[in-house]
């Protein structure tokens, strides 16, 4: 099933994205089943299809998962309230990537 979202990124994180503030994405699962995306698997879209930047270690470590210093927004609500990178995606939500991390 595909849904469609709206994706944003600040504190520097747009950098990464060609510089986007904002990308509506439609997603579906990335096991190609009928069940809703995850976070995670918009984080694998993100990393292999829409990241322009070849340092993907600013976004994720080990892999797919968020790096610590990346503060995620699903609707408004910090994603540690609806189950982190379980949390399935619905139609229209709107996910925000914010690094915390600034260099000095």
């Amino acid at each position: 099933m595909a849904v469609s979202i709206t994706v944003e990124f600040s504190g520097g994180l747009e950098a990464l994205f060609n510089n986007a503030r904002s990308l509506n994405v439609s997603l579906s699962s990335r096991d190609g089943s009928e069940t809703s995306p995850t976070i995670t698997d918009l984080v694998v879209y993100l990393c292999e299809k829409a990241m322009t930047d070849k340092r993907r270690e600013l976004f994720v470590i080990d892999g797919y998962h968020v790096r610590p210093g990346v503060l995620v927004l699903i609707n408004d609500a910090d994603w540690e309230l609806v189950g982190e990178e379980e949390y399935v995606i619905q139609q229209g939500d709107q996910i925000l990537f914010a690094s915390t991390l600034h260099g000095g």
